[in-house]
């Protein structure tokens, strides 16, 4: 492997466990704001999230670990209090723009697969949150 395969790899292993950090956030804060907001529907939009999201992301992490090895170096995040539904939409949009940035550096298609089910549940998620009201 030369240096610029190297770097890639490197650079592509450090998106992924940034992408990673964030959507493993993004299951406390669906919970968190799950458990504040007084609005049913949004309650269980969040509820449905956050217990899906924990056995993609865990799928999706030991496939990459199989193919690239152990990921260290995980980021963790602030929680955010639930203000109001505008909040929480926002930052789902923030969260699959995320995603969707920082798995471009990723070749298999079959780990593309796994990170076009995160998208489908968070943009499934924005859905409910913004028009099932």
């Amino acid at each position: 492997m030369n240096i610029n395969e190297t770097i890639k790899k490197a650079t592509s292993k450090s998106d992924f466990t940034n992408m990673i950090s964030k959507i493993k956030h993004s299951q406390l804060q669906a919970q968190t704001f799950h458990r504040q907001t007084k609005l049913f529907p949004e309650h269980i939009a969040l509820g449905e999230y956050y217990e899906t999201i924990v056995d993609i992301t865990d799928e999706l992490v030991e496939t990459y670990q199989g193919k690239n090895g152990i990921l260290t170096n995980y980021e963790s995040y602030e929680l955010e209090n639930y203000e109001n539904s505008q909040q929480v939409i926002k930052y789902f949009e923030e969260l699959v723009s995320i995603v969707s940035k920082l798995r471009k550096n990723i070749t298999e298609s079959y780990i593309q697969n796994q990170i076009d089910n995160v998208e489908q549940l968070i943009y499934k998620t924005l859905y409910k949150l913004k028009y099932l009201k």
